[in-house]
């Protein structure tokens, strides 16, 4: 039997234990930090440095490591894992510097041919400017750095564009990570979420996600770290998938196992396609090195092929003999946020529930703590309904009845998740 410590303990994290729940050959889980989400589906492991998570993972006889968040990635886990003997499932602190600068990640994929943005990075005001005179608007501005999903401004206004890049530089609007910039060029089309399960020398594309960015319904508002996804995808089709495989995936591996860095664990390409010619062509928006949320709770229902099994063909360097299947469903997750998200933390509020039909889907705990044996809303993003349907639509229609069964004050969500492709089959 396998017990498993998940790192993190967020909406991802809860999607990734209720599939691994499934698995008959997984006895225990672990988390680590609490949440009162995941608390509930498995065990917390509490440390202080990361030399006594090693020493508690080998005391508990931990099988194998999943690592959620970016940031254990960026700051070395795996690594320190490896060395330690203890099996994970996650690239190297190098690896992940494709999330971890995006600096480093567009000068990478431009020296192997990757189609993306035309771009700068700078730490100059002066240089940024003059950029920006060159390009028309909405202007794109990211931070170099981690910044939680919130580091990538899009905006209309030139002296607007301007305020925010001084405040970047300066560290005032995001710290250090945003004293580096990268300001590129704004692609018109459609986005795709593409995940690529890699071994370091072969690799399997999963089902295209569609997330939602924006805060408000129509893609209004400010970027947040997703209101909603769904997939597979319908506008990727086998062809698209082929170009986002041969032009950005496969030459950005090659390119890492070339230079000594070869990738294992989950690589997620942020994608834009735009038509050329009559024909769609994928370009790269940005790399994170783990699975996306919400687009990993849209995907771990749908994934038949147990994600355990997954992990240890990875960690085994054997995923070539392995075929990763996905149910012929469809899935969409709505995210449920508190009243002040994304602009500042919200009051606690006591969370009610109803009874709801389990056939319809379930509900993944994110921004969640237990008070008096009473779960609050303590987070931005607080729970995601994650519907299951035959096909998009009834995915959605699912999604959104779960909805009516939980209630906070000062809730709120996108009543158009899905839109780009409801509207197409209408």
């Amino acid at each position: 039997m396998k017990n498993i410590l998940i790192l993190g303990s967020g909406g991802r994290e809860y999607a990734i234990a209720l599939h691994l729940l499934k698995d008959k050959f997984v006895d225990n889980l672990y988390f680590t930090p609490n949440n009162a989400g995941v608390a509930r589906l498995g065990k917390i492991l509490e440390y202080k440095t990361p030399q006594e998570l090693i020493e508690k993972i080998q005391d508990l006889k931990i099988d194998f490591v999943i690592v959620g968040p970016e940031a254990y990635i960026v700051d070395g886990i795996t690594d320190l894992l490896h060395i330690a003997g203890i099996k994970v499932f996650g690239p190297s602190k190098k690896a992940g510097m494709l999330e971890g600068s995006k600096a480093y990640m567009k000068d990478f994929v431009t020296r192997y041919n990757v189609p993306t943005a035309r771009y700068i990075q700078t730490t100059d005001l002066k240089e940024a400017i003059t950029f920006l005179k060159n390009l028309t608007p909405p202007y794109v501005l990211k931070a170099d750095g981690l910044c939680a999903g919130k580091g990538v401004l899009i905006l209309e206004d030139f002296n607007e564009a301007v305020r925010n890049l001084e405040e970047m530089l300066s560290g005032k609007a995001f710290g250090d990570s945003g004293k580096c910039v990268v300001i590129e060029e704004y692609l018109e089309g459609f986005e795709l979420s593409v995940f690529a399960v890699c071994d370091g020398e072969s690799f399997q594309v999963l089902p295209a996600c569609q997330d939602h960015k924006r805060l408000l319904d129509n893609d209004e508002g400010p970027n947040t770290g997703g209101m909603g996804a769904y997939s597979p995808a319908p506008s990727c089709d086998t062809a698209l998938m082929e170009k986002i495989k041969n032009k950005i995936l496969k030459p950005t591996l090659d390119g890492l196992l070339k230079e000594g860095n070869p990738f294992c664990g989950i690589l997620f390409a942020g994608i834009m396609v735009q038509e050329k010619n009559g024909e769609l062509e994928p370009f790269l928006l940005e790399y994170n090195v783990r699975f996306g949320d919400p687009e990993c709770e849209v995907l771990m229902p749908l994934l038949k092929t147990p994600l355990r099994e997954i992990c240890e063909h990875v960690f085994e360097k054997k995923l070539d003999s392995l075929k990763i299947e996905f149910y012929p469903k469809s899935a969409m997750a709505v995210v449920v946020a508190s009243k002040d998200y994304p602009y500042k933390k919200s009051i606690p509020m006591p969370i009610s529930f109803k009874d709801y039909d389990s056939t319809l889907g379930h509900i993944v705990f994110a921004g969640v703590d237990e008070i008096d044996g009473k779960l609050y809303a303590t987070g931005g993003r607080v729970l995601l309904c994650v519907g299951i349907g035959e096909n998009v639509l009834e995915a959605r229609n699912n999604a959104y009845k779960l909805i009516e069964s939980v209630y906070f004050e000062g809730m709120h969500y996108r009543k158009d998740i899905g839109y780009r492709v409801l509207n197409a089959i209408k």
